[in-house]
């Protein structure tokens, strides 16, 4: 008998308040307690004790009968499935790394999808973990990590001029938790929008990164920030990896590129150890192929941090690799839990290609039982409280911890340079009204939108990116061109479990996400002037960013 979701009736006045808190915390800068911008503030600090053994990652359901032409290509293989193997002694860690290696040194001067590989250290850490005892689903299982998050004496740029040099003296604590306490191993870190805002770009605008479904046409949105890890799993170059959201950067680029991508609740993973973007609103989170893979590397980053006082007092983490894992009855599939899925007024409306497969991917989930599809209102005032200037309010927050380079040099910030500016001139007052409207759209979303449905469609991620609620991003077709499609689910505070168990059923009946992208040209042209040195404006950027 599955254990039911959290009683999140409970959770939603309580959620609420930890809304008002952080944002009166932001507003009376309780950002210093981020991890420092200059590399100097940070020596002699040390990681906090967050890669103790994880023992949720070695449930029975983390474990999934490898298909076969995956054991043919181990770059094929799910995290699940190449933990099964892993675990029979049937593929060692080594041999993994390798193929991975391989497919990067062959491929990644026309995905552009890493900025640095780190292909000794990954093949020792490898050879290593052969002699270690089984630590779960992530023993030996290479990953991709977006280029905020700290790793120990490995360079941290954010694709950015200001930590062109950094090189932190501990590991973010997500990636604490990957690597000690999964076993996972860093291939590389991967491509972004500088300081996390566009799609990947070089600090001066150059794009770097390109989507792994149409590596020849630079103009194909690859999806930002997280753009590199995207291109990376997309492009089988790493089994899974790492991302950032603020606005939409795990699932836009997961939508982008047949991936399924996990953004949890604020609080779920800790901030400590990532460059920061908004106190309020940063959300770190795994891009993964599939639900099973979303829901093993959440088990592994979540988890109260004493570093971060936003992972305090929440929820207990869920069993997520559970509620990943599609449920039957007499051989039928079923809905874990009994679901009623929202769907916001237009969201199927029309004759376009997302239009059509919109309508087909609510079919198929209405047809699994347990799932009841519902038509939901927008909360009052909508399109108000989740416009422009109520998301502006966000900018501050982007400043704030940038001030002193703001005050000295505007070059550092490249071409992104016009949002920090705004950030710093922006009225306490707008920022103050844009505080109250936040709380407001989140009495509203809960009390309106969220009392007859369980989770629902989105359109943006934006809303529920302000209000710190989960998303999880999914594909459900491709267009005529082969560019694929994708769609979001938000859910309840911390319902990261109930957002996992639809998406699973969901995939169980069909084989969207099983889909990957063919080989890329093998003579691209050099890393830095392919390809065709597109470059995004001032203006372009500041519209773009997250």
């Amino acid at each position: 008998m599955s254990t039911a979701p959290a009683d999140h009736g409970v959770d939603r006045r309580a959620f609420l308040a930890r809304t008002a808190t952080l944002a009166a915390a932001s507003a009376v800068g309780a950002a210093v307690g981020l991890p420092a911008v200059a590399s100097a503030a940070d020596v002699g600090r040390t990681s906090p004790p967050a890669g103790r053994y994880n023992p949720a990652l070695n449930v029975p359901s983390a474990y999934v009968t490898p298909r076969p032409e995956a054991v043919a290509d181990p770059t094929e293989l799910t995290v699940a499935e190449a933990a099964w193997l892993i675990r029979a002694g049937k593929l060692t860690p080594e041999k993994l790394v390798e193929a991975y290696l391989a497919r990067i040194a062959t491929y990644d001067l026309t995905y552009q999808a890493f900025n640095l590989v780190l292909a000794d250290t990954a093949v020792k850490a490898a050879r290593a973990l052969a002699k270690k005892p089984h630590r779960g689903a992530l023993h030996g299982i290479p990953l991709a990590i977006k280029d905020n998050y700290y790793t120990a004496g490995v360079p941290t740029t954010a694709n950015s001029y200001l930590f062109a040099d950094f090189r932190p003296p501990f590991d973010a604590t997500a990636v604490a938790r990957l690597v000690d306490g999964g076993g996972a191993i860093v291939l590389g870190k991967t491509q972004m929008g500088p300081l996390a805002t566009t799609r990947a770009t070089t600090p001066s605008g150059v794009v770097t990164t390109v989507n792994a479904w149409t590596p020849t046409n630079v103009r194909t949105d690859p999806g930002g920030s997280s753009t590199g890890t995207a291109t990376a799993v997309a492009g089988r170059l790493a089994a899974s990896g790492t991302g950032t959201q603020t606005g939409g950067s795990i699932t836009a680029p997961s939508n982008a590129q047949n991936l399924t991508g996990l953004k949890p609740t604020m609080g779920r993973v800790s901030l400590h150890g990532i460059i920061p973007l908004s106190y309020t609103r940063d959300h770190p989170g795994p891009l993964a192929r599939d639900a099973k893979d979303a829901a093993i590397m959440l088990t592994a980053m979540a988890g109260a941090d004493p570093a971060d006082p936003r992972t305090q007092g929440l929820p207990e983490v869920p069993k997520l690799i559970d509620a990943a894992s599609p449920t039957y009855q007499g051989g039928r599939l079923k809905l874990r839990w009994k679901t009623r899925i929202g769907v916001l007024p237009g969201f199927t409306a029309g004759t376009s290609e997302t239009a059509l497969a919109r309508q087909a991917y609510l079919a198929k989930l209405a047809a699994i039982p347990g799932a009841t599809v519902v038509d939901v209102p927008l909360p009052d005032e909508w399109d108000l409280l989740t416009g422009t200037a109520f998301n502006n309010v966000r900018l501050p927050e982007r400043s704030e911890p940038f001030l002193p380079y703001l005050r000295t040099d505007l070059r550092g910030f490249g071409v992104s340079v016009t949002g920090w500016l705004q950030g710093a001139l922006l009225g306490g007052n707008e920022f103050i009204t844009g505080q109250r409207a936040k709380l407001l759209l989140m009495e509203r979303v809960l009390d309106q939108l969220f009392d007859s449905c369980d989770v629902v469609v989105q359109t943006s991620p934006v809303p529920f990116d302000i209000l710190g609620l989960p998303e999880i991003a999914f594909p459900i077709g491709f267009t005529a061109d082969g560019v694929p499609i994708g769609t979001i689910l938000g859910g309840l505070p911390y319902g990261e479990d109930r957002l996992l168990s639809v998406t699973a059923a969901y995939q169980a009946v069909t084989d969207w996400h099983r889909r990957r992208p063919a080989n890329p040209p093998a003579t691209p042209a050099a890393r830095g002037t392919a390809p065709a040195s597109l470059r995004l404006t001032a203006e372009e950027v500041a519209h773009l960013s997250q």
